[in-house]
């Protein structure tokens, strides 16, 4: 099969697809790694890029070896950057691994761009729609929730009395098979019989007709922010909840406020008019020391919300352009397939939606270390590139001040499964946001606006960056894994794709596209991403849910900025 380099300024970004024959597979010409397909046995000889290569240890499936004689100290590339170096000498054929390779990653600096990007062919595309909310500011929704957010922590017993009070008769509980199971675990020790007759099957959710059927659900978010941290902190959590707020799958907003925090309502509505200065959803404010007493507040939260849920669910899905679509893009639980397969069909994806005058966004930056150069190279002028080398520096003096390094980012799971040092997994994790030029950088906790890939600033930490994302904008987010995650998102759905086909098999609760047909040459890239647009636009209208929508995944964590990578 023809593979097709196409190099930005020395990062390769190949469409891949191996022959199912091939056991190994050498991403650049300029690497000096290669990458196991199949589990390599000591002995055995392997045949890749031309080259033959005598394995002298067992290099299992996911992990690298040597692609030629290395000495302590040399320099060692793959995805045709700088990603590690040597700590003793590496014999051709050798696998490489913590013992004997540390992180290390390319100086990077100011450039003015060069871009000359031709984007996919997407004449397939062009005249498809999607069926979503049209929302008064010119967005548009794949969801329609309702959001119940807390300003403090000190209104999340609030939050979870309206939660408790309000989804079993809005017809929104659904009883999972854990709960018949802990049921029938009761049971017999109540009875005094054997639990372990008792087991746990696999049945489908009970679930109650809503009484509001046009919206998705509601959802009642909590956080442990809002007062007693910096005030930059409270003040960004006022930020990202305006985001929520503004997001085109929420239709409207109830929230709790205990009146004295730090996060203020005021704040709220300022960065709401920031990012939407035509907001026009109900938002429904109840400040707890306004009332005379927490049974009132209550009793006129849950009413008024009512009332909004009514109007809500009023709304219906109308036809909409792929244009209006805002993706995000994801990884986590990654492998060392993860960069070779799931993130560059993702990254096919952010392709075709950019070239569809949509928006893309890619997110964590300690997932960017080693491939700053190429993400400046791609910025659409000096003034945007500049901006990411400013947000990307502050972000790692921080870390360091804290006693840490993005060389410590890569998770125990991630080295076991191939990603020795951060470089490596960042190489692999940045081609998810495709080759398109960079049209802005923004901070945490930003919103995008402008088409086309823009970066947000957020930690590598899953959750803390899909919430982020959501924040920023997102209708939808495309997540790769290769060891397998549960992670969704309240009011974004979470699209998970998997990078080979046994994480897909495992996961299966979880795993909504598998490109492990990538691996065993069964597709390219192209067609794998291809298929997953499709996917996407099913999701965007409403056709398919994602698994961690029926799994009620809604994970939703803020970014306490420096205390986490």
């Amino acid at each position: 099969f023809r593979i097709v380099l196409n190099r930005l300024e020395g990062y390769f970004i190949p469409p891949f697809m191996p022959e199912t024959k091939n056991k190994a597979y050498k991403i650049s010409a300029t690497d000096n790694l290669v990458v196991a397909l199949q589990n390599l046995e000591q002995g055995e000889t392997v045949e890749c890029a031309g080259e033959t290569f005598r394995i002298h240890e067992k290099v299992r499936a996911k992990h690298k070896f040597a692609a030629t004689d290395l000495q302590i100290g040399d320099s060692v590339y793959m995805y045709g950057v700088l990603v590690g170096e040597t700590t003793r000498a590496i014999t051709k054929g050798e696998l490489v691994n913590t013992r004997n390779l540390v992180h290390r990653s390319a100086e990077y600096s100011s450039s003015q761009s060069k871009n000359k990007w031709t984007g996919p062919g997407v004449d397939s595309w062009q005249k498809q729609i999607f069926m979503g909310y049209n929302r008064g500011d010119g967005l548009v929704g794949t969801a329609n929730y309702w959001l119940v957010i807390p300003m403090v922590f000190c209104e999340n017993g609030n939050v979870e009395i309206m939660r408790n009070s309000m989804v079993q008769a809005l017809g929104l509980a659904k009883r999972s098979q854990y709960e018949r199971f802990a049921e029938e675990l009761a049971k017999t020790y109540t009875l005094d019989e054997s639990p372990e007759a008792v087991t746990l099957a696999e049945q489908p959710e009970d679930a109650q007709s809503p009484v509001f059927p046009n919206l998705d659900g509601v959802k009642f978010l909590t956080h442990g922010l809002g007062c007693g941290e910096t005030r930059g902190i409270s003040n960004e959590l006022c930020g990202l909840l305006a985001g929520y707020a503004c997001n085109p799958n929420v239709a409207g907003i109830t929230v709790l406020s205990l009146g004295c925090q730090h996060a203020q309502v005021s704040i709220l509505e300022k960065e709401i008019s920031q990012r939407s200065p035509t907001f026009n959803k109900p938002l429904l404010v109840f400040e707890q020391q306004k009332y005379p007493s927490e049974r009132e507040m209550m009793e006129q939260a849950i009413r008024q919300t009512f009332a909004g849920l009514a109007q809500a669910n009023r709304l219906k899905r109308t036809p909409a352009p792929l244009s209006k679509l805002c993706l995000g893009m994801e990884c986590g639980a990654s492998d060392g397939f993860s960069g070779i397969s799931a993130n560059p069909a993702i990254g096919r994806v952010a392709d075709l939606t950019v070239a569809l005058g949509g928006k893309v966004i890619l997110s964590e930056f300690p997932e960017l270390c080693g491939v700053e150069q190429e993400i400046v190279n791609r910025c659409i002028d000096r003034k945007t590139g500049d901006r990411f080398i400013e947000i990307m520096r502050n972000y790692e003096e921080r870390v360091k001040e804290a006693g840490s390094g993005f060389h410590m980012n890569p998770s125990p799971g991630n080295v076991k499964d191939g990603l020795v040092t951060d470089a490596i997994k960042s190489a692999g994790a940045a081609r998810k946001g495709g080759t398109s030029p960079i049209v802005d950088a923004l901070d945490y906790p930003g919103w995008v606006t402008k088409e086309g890939l823009s970066l947000l600033c957020t930690a590598g930490n899953d959750v803390e960056s899909t919430t982020a994302m959501a924040g920023a904008g997102a209708n939808l987010m495309l997540f790769s894994t290769g060891l397998g995650t549960p992670t969704g998102n309240p009011i974004s759905p979470v699209i998970k794709i998997s990078s080979n086909s046994k994480t897909a098999e495992a996961f299966k609760e979880y795993i909504d596209f598998d490109t492990g047909p990538i691996i065993d040459g069964k597709e390219s890239v192209e067609s794998s991403g291809d298929a997953l647009l499709n996917q996407v636009i099913e999701h965007a209208s409403g056709l398919r849910k994602t698994k961690s929508q029926i799994q009620g995944r809604d994970d939703f964590l803020p970014w306490k900025r420096g205390m986490s990578l």
